[in-house]
């Protein structure tokens, strides 16, 4: 049935695109095959104004134009519905090139080297790409090693609720999760969720690498309102530790946690090997810093020290 219909509103747009003059409804009966199989009159005029309104929903131009007799009748024309030709320069199309590279690990790829190529095939201008030239020892990509990545960013895509199992940093095993996805966000080259957890029946965000098994889809609607993309983005990189509310005094090995010492309000030698620096807390500051290992221990907050080590304790058990 869904090919018939489908079937049916290429033929009703073919013959609204093709007209040079409005047809009235019983040019366009006599002309369609379905229509002309239609038992009573009452039946098209049905199926017909379904079909019209359903064209105009996908975005067809149908003009509705009344004759001298009266009579009502409905073109397509092509300048109407017409798409503007894509005209992109040459930091345009480098900037294609570039984007179509970052997705090489995910299901995005195909999607995106397809699309460069129509765009080519279409005129857009073959780039010099000085991204290559002066930068063949880099390679811009968006790591997606998570299995958990892909039905994730369908489910996102479909507003279809999840379920998975979790296994949050301080604990030792996994806990089902019920979400309602939102967006999956990249930071620090770790992939975090951000969605609604029906369980908690709050806003939570939750790092793919640590979904453990399989993510399964449930039918039904979202419950709860998906927020703005903006407010979203702002989320995930609160809950994994961008945003600081207060500091932190921690000990750092000497020559190790680079990337912490780049966020250093202040630092200061100790001797010994170890050099004290006071850096910016915010949530998930604990699971960043268990990453480091022995080369960093905290000295305050009490809070903060507990938190790494019944992480380090979660971890030794396996």
């Amino acid at each position: 049935m869904a090919i018939a219909k489908a079937e049916r509103l290429m033929n009703l747009a073919l013959c609204l695109l093709g007209t040079r003059r409005p047809l009235s409804k019983r040019e366009l009966r006599g002309s369609i095959e379905a229509y002309l199989e239609a038992g009573t009159d009452d039946s098209f005029n049905r199926m017909f104004e379904r079909d019209k309104d359903d064209l105009r929903e996908l975005g067809l131009v149908i003009e509705t134009v009344e004759n001298l007799d009266g009579d009502t009748g409905y073109l397509a024309r092509r300048d109407s519905n017409r798409l503007p030709a894509i005209t992109l320069d040459a930091e345009e199309a480098a900037a294609l090139g570039l984007a179509a590279k970052v997705w090489q690990q995910a299901r995005l790829a195909g999607a995106a080297s397809g699309a460069l190529q129509k765009l080519r095939a279409a005129g857009m201008p073959e780039a010099e790409d000085s991204y290559e030239a002066h930068h063949s020892a880099l390679e811009p990509r968006i790591p997606v090693h998570e299995a958990a990545f892909e039905p994730l960013m369908l489910a996102c895509r479909d507003r279809r609720p999840v379920v998975f199992d979790y296994r949050k940093g301080n604990a030792a095993t996994a806990g089902t999760r019920q979400v309602e996805p939102w967006t999956l966000e990249c930071w620090r080259g770790h992939w975090y969720l951000a969605g609604w957890d029906r369980d908690r029946g709050a806003e939570r965000v939750f790092r793919l690498s640590r979904i453990t098994g399989r993510v399964r889809s449930r039918s039904g609607t979202f419950s709860a309102p998906v927020p703005d993309v903006v407010t979203v983005r702002e989320t995930v990189e609160s809950w994994a530790g961008e945003t600081a509310t207060r500091s932190a005094l921690i000990r750092l090995r000497a020559g190790a946690g680079y990337p912490l010492r780049s966020r250093a309000l202040s630092s200061r030698e100790l001797g010994d090997g170890w050099d004290e620096l006071e850096i910016p807390y915010g949530h998930g500051l604990d699971a960043w810093l268990v990453e480091f290992g022995p080369d960093v221990a905290v000295v305050e907050p009490p809070d903060l020290r507990a938190d790494v080590v019944e992480r380090l304790r979660a971890v030794a058990k396996g």
